[in-house]
């Protein structure tokens, strides 16, 4: 059974960092693209970066422009984790962060829609002060 669990979220200063973990289980990290997401209340989920596996395009990423410059998204065999580094954070990034699978070893838009619903983790609360 494929799950995905997040953790590392907190609250945090204004140009504080943040490591999330993404840990799975039913799956090798290194099998399917990866892709954290984040939501505010009352706007859409939106696409924050997104990692092909390791064995498809060298595991390609993508970032959101936002996140450019300032989170690095990375998924580790040993552990069996993705992870998103998010430095300089800023009173916008507070949001609730999830990740999820495509179930394919690439992706192509990194789009929400792209991961089918029964592949998410429940989300974990990032909150920058500031």
């Amino acid at each position: 059974q494929v799950q995905l669990v997040e953790s590392g979220g907190g609250l945090v200063q204004m140009g504080g960092s943040l490591r999330l973990s993404c840990a799975v289980s039913g799956f090798n990290v290194d099998q399917f693209a990866i892709g954290w997401f984040r939501q505010t209340p009352g706007k859409e989920r939106e696409e924050v970066s997104c990692i092909s596996a390791e064995s498809f395009n060298y595991g390609a990423t993508y970032y959101a422009d936002f996140a450019k410059g300032r989170f690095t998204i990375s998924a580790n065999k040993a552990d069996n984790s993705a992870y998103l580094q998010m430095n300089d954070l800023k009173p916008e990034d507070t949001a609730i962060y999830y990740c999820a699978i495509t179930g394919h070893s690439g992706f192509n838009s990194c789009k929400p829609d792209e991961f089918p619903s029964r592949w998410w983790g429940h989300g974990t609360q990032v909150t920058v002060s500031p």
